[in-house]
């Protein structure tokens, strides 16, 4: 698959990159994307929800009335989770939600949203660019001429730039990373994918 090479204004630069077929154009899997998500996701909770049951309540153990003769239900502790102020059944509990997905679905998954995104005609390829200073204005000018400025777009940098970053930051539905931080969720979610020149070589040495 063979894409034009972009300028920050949206102007073909005159040159062409070449997408391996052997990532964007793959047989998709559903599964490993569901996986990869549902990993992704879980691993980001923290897991800390927590709530008293009745043996963590503090109150008394004193019997509240006798046994027999009140017409009543028998009750043994006010920290029952039947009256108020008692102890909760079944709460939620601290725990870990992490899991694993094999190295080799989470590539087939990462491919297989790559494609999904080809095949939609989501990719965009720009020229390797730098801010000297973190501009909003000017990212969301490169937006707007790239015509993905009211969309979710995921720009994808070669290696870390601080000024870029921060000059995203601040835009609702825009966000950057690296191409070894790439994930599936992040693909999946944006509806355009922008790539530097520069990531395309390196996301295919990852992925390849």
């Amino acid at each position: 698959m063979e894409l034009k090479v972009l300028n920050q204004a949206g102007e073909d630069t005159g040159k062409k990159v070449e997408l391996n077929d052997s990532i964007y154009s793959v047989e998709p899997s559903d599964h490993a994307i569901y996986l990869d998500v549902k990993q992704y996701l879980a691993n980001n909770r923290q897991g800390t929800h927590k709530s008293k049951e009745r043996a963590e309540i503090a109150g008394s153990t004193r019997k509240i009335k006798k046994q027999k003769g009140t017409g009543t239900a028998r009750a043994g502790s006010i920290k029952s989770p039947i009256f108020k102020g008692g102890g909760r059944v079944f709460g939620p509990r601290v725990r870990n939600y992490y899991f694993k997905v094999n190295i080799k679905a989470k590539q087939v998954a990462r491919k297989s949203a790559l494609t999904y995104k080809a095949k939609g005609n989501n990719i965009l390829v720009i020229e390797d660019f730098n801010y000297e200073a973190p501009k909003t204005k000017e990212y969301l000018e490169m937006l707007e001429k790239l015509k993905i400025n009211d969309k979710k777009s995921l720009l994808v940098l070669a290696d870390t730039n601080k000024n870029i970053y921060l000059s995203s930051r601040n835009l609702k539905g825009a966000e950057v990373v690296t191409a070894d931080s790439l994930n599936t969720y992040q693909i999946m979610k944006a509806s355009s994918l922008v790539i530097t020149e520069k990531s395309v070589g390196l996301i295919e040495s990852i992925l390849g």
